[in-house]
């Protein structure tokens, strides 16, 4: 993969923008707030400087699907966000005004059960949780940390067998067992549309995930903060958003084509 395709740092600013526009033109046509539709940038193809230049115009929810570059990420960001902030101190004018606070990390790709433990420091979200085993693996790691780990289910709704998940039968009952867990806290839910070029074929697996979350919710398996759908990437964030996702994960849109 190279970085050819990618747009620069100052362009940055404009996709930026043409992204929120079309969330918060997708959340009108469904009857929705935009404010209640949170975008996560996945930085898998983006370049540091881009990362960099997303951070200083305020944005801090990211997400990547790789370990190894997850941790990579974090410490650059960590570095550089340390570094803004100790010049901006002796500044007349704050040059860090936009900078956010922290930044929160998601992971939100395949997660195999021998990297939890490198993760679970870097990351608030986990989006992949497909199964029992990956569950009980956090969960264990989790109670020798002593902390809770916020994760989602992964629903396979495409029945696409390239994509990891669970079955959407089987999506209640891993829920009920994740959620006697002390050491984890099931959030939501989250799954991925079919590899088409219409964005209207996501329709289907957006709308039957949807279903499946509102029987979680009903049966109030996770309690109340049990309130995340994170379903919609660059190429159908709009029918995402009207089948009810109010988290959203962006890269192309964000960051311009990878030449692979």
């Amino acid at each position: 993969m190279t970085t050819e395709g990618l747009i620069g740092p100052a362009q940055l600013k404009d996709s930026y923008r043409r992204v929120q526009d079309r969330i918060e033109a997708a959340a009108a046509k469904a009857g929705r707030r935009a404010g209640d539709v949170q975008m996560i940038a996945v930085t898998k193809y983006a370049s540091p400087d881009q990362i960099r230049t997303l951070v200083e115009l305020g944005h801090a929810e990211l997400g990547e699907s790789k370990v190894q570059q997850l941790g990579q990420r974090v410490a650059m960001l960590d570095e550089f966000m340390g570094r803004k902030k100790t010049l901006a101190g002796a500044a007349p004018k704050s040059s860090v005004d936009d900078l956010p606070e922290k930044v929160r990390w998601h992971m939100v790709g395949h997660l195999q059960r021998n990297k939890v433990k490198q993760i679970i420091p870097l990351v608030g979200l986990i989006h992949s949780v497909d199964s029992l085993r990956l569950a009980e693996e956090i969960h264990n790691y989790a109670a020798r940390m002593d902390t809770v780990v916020d994760i989602l289910i992964q629903v396979n709704t495409t029945g696409e067998p390239t994509k990891s998940g669970v079955a959407g039968p089987a999506v209640i009952h891993l829920a009920d067992q994740i959620d006697t867990m002390m050491h984890l806290k099931l959030r939501g839910l989250m799954t991925m549309g079919p590899n088409t070029d219409n964005p209207e074929d996501a329709r289907p697996a957006f709308a039957r995930t949807a279903d499946i979350f509102s029987d979680i919710r009903k049966e109030k398996i996770g309690g109340s903060e049990c309130n995340v759908l994170s379903m919609g990437m660059s190429s159908d964030l709009e029918v995402a958003v009207e089948e009810g996702a109010n988290v959203l994960r962006i890269g192309r849109s964000l960051f311009g084509e990878p030449q692979l």
